[in-house]
């Protein structure tokens, strides 16, 4: 990832910064640093300055800034936390970056039918704190602490997608401002509805190309009365995919499994302060009454011995639950620091769970004659798995090797009619293979693309080409 090497001055038009200025005064910052912040990625991506960024705090303050930069011809790019990793926020344009993170209010709570509206820069962590003294929870887990809207925008699922979906799920509603300055809603409340388009799925996923959400409605749960985490080594990755495939063919709710390689164990325990063996190795949850999870935990264990597994330790104590899951989400950060100085680049794909194991093994396979660094983990219990390469930023030949080595991961998948991304979202980095993956069907995007925003002024560039 490059940084900026000179000073880039806004570009905006005077009339645009006026407006500006008089919506959001000290909320409208052009200085090179915030600006470098927004146009920055969490992975490989160069950084793109966009040329001013603001905060509002209300739908209101939103469709105003939208209504003055379409009128001025200038792209807007919403902005959650950042975290991200196809490049999905990048400015390709320049242009006005929105950034929603003062809108963060939990708006409503109606605990009897177990949903809430938050606005969009909600962080996933803040929602839950709040939501404990009710017996609620929201479960959608992308390892990040990040916004809901970016959730939202981006389909996010993660580390509890086995058991409890994705944002697809999770999202009953939308507030949702057009690209021509419209504040909309895009269902009611109720658990289902035939009423017309499905305007929310249409808009999750959609990375603020369609429309930029302000507000969630989100489908709770339950806190579950008892919950068991787990750990156990296989000498196998088959092994330990095996076991997964296994346990969840044998109707085991499984909560949360994460694979992690042999190269991210060894990651991991240096990063982490963990002394795990440095083998494929199975992270578990288990949700449910005291008794319901004692016994998934038996039933699993024994899978997993079968399947070459070692000691299953488990623990219910919610201190060592957490320790084992903060290791799990700093496993990004874990496999980059393997090299010093070295950056990240995270991909995904996710293929039917029956040819899972297959496809591990033989990227495992690619990875092991690479010479460069990575990694394996993922959300095994739904088909979907991550590679981090390690690359040294001043060598491009490093990342021409991963692209070579991401494309065979891609195509593989695709061969075993499964997805060049589970999680990620399109972005900047898989727009050819949504084409090789969805075919004519890229063009209905662009159709929808083009009759909602004519001009291409929502986050221009990603997902696809006009």
């Amino acid at each position: 990832m490059s940084a900026p090497t000179t000073s880039q001055p806004s570009l905006l038009p005077a009339a645009l910064l006026s407006q500006l200025e008089a919506i959001f005064a000290d909320r409208l910052h052009l200085g090179q640093a915030i600006r470098a912040q927004h146009g920055a990625s969490e992975t490989h991506f160069d950084v793109v300055l966009p040329d001013a960024v603001v905060f509002p705090r209300s739908t209101e303050e939103v469709v105003a800034v939208v209504k003055a930069c379409v009128a001025a011809d200038v792209a807007v790019i919403p902005y959650g936390a950042g975290t991200s990793i196809e490049g999905n926020t990048t400015p390709t344009r320049g242009g006005v970056t929105i950034d929603l993170s003062e809108m963060n209010a939990i708006l409503q709570v109606n605990a009897e039918d177990a949903d809430v509206t938050v606005q969009a820069g909600v962080r996933r962590e803040q929602l839950n704190e709040h939501l404990r003294d009710v017996g609620l929870f929201f479960p959608i887990d992308p390892g990040a602490n990040a916004t809901i809207g970016g959730m939202a925008s981006t389909r996010a699922s993660g580390t509890n997608a086995v058991r409890y979906g994705t944002m697809r799920d999770a999202v009953l509603s939308l507030r949702v401002v057009t690209p021509d300055g419209r504040d909309i809603r895009t269902a009611r409340r109720a658990r289902k509805s035939a009423a017309g388009y499905d305007l929310t799925r249409l808009m999750i996923g959609a990375e603020g190309t369609l429309g930029i959400i302000t507000e969630i409605t989100l489908r709770l749960h339950g806190i579950p009365e008892a919950i068991m985490s787990a750990v156990c080594s296989f000498d196998t990755l088959e092994g330990a995919v095996d076991t997964v495939v296994q346990s969840i063919q044998l109707g085991v709710p499984l909560a949360r499994v994460e694979i992690l390689d042999d190269m991210q164990m060894k990651a991991s325990n240096a990063w982490s302060k963990l002394d795990y063996p440095e083998k494929t190795t199975l992270f578990f949850e288990f949700h449910g009454s005291e008794r319901y999870v004692q016994e998934q935990v038996e039933t699993v264990s024994a899978i997993a011995a079968d399947n070459g597994g070692g000691e299953f330790k488990w623990s219910n104590l919610p201190e060592e639950r957490a320790r084992l899951w903060k290791a799990r989400h700093e496993a990004y950060y874990a496999a980059v620091g393997l090299k010093k100085g070295a950056i990240g680049w995270a991909t995904d794909v996710c293929v039917p769970i029956s040819r899972l194991a297959e496809c591990i093994l033989e990227t495992k396979k690619d990875l092991a004659t690479a010479s460069i660094p990575a990694t394996i983990l993922g959300h095994v219990g739904d088909g979907n798995f991550h590679v981090v390469f390690v690359l040294d930023p001043n060598k491009p030949e490093e990342a021409a090797e991963a692209e070579a080595l991401n494309k065979v991961m891609v195509r593989r998948a695709l061969d075993m009619d499964g997805t060049c991304t589970g999680e990620h979202g399109i972005g900047l980095g898989k727009q050819e293979w949504l084409v090789e993956e969805l075919g004519d069907a890229v063009e209905m995007m662009r159709a929808i693309k083009r009759s909602l925003d004519p001009k291409n002024l929502f986050n221009p560039g990603k997902i696809f080409s006009l």
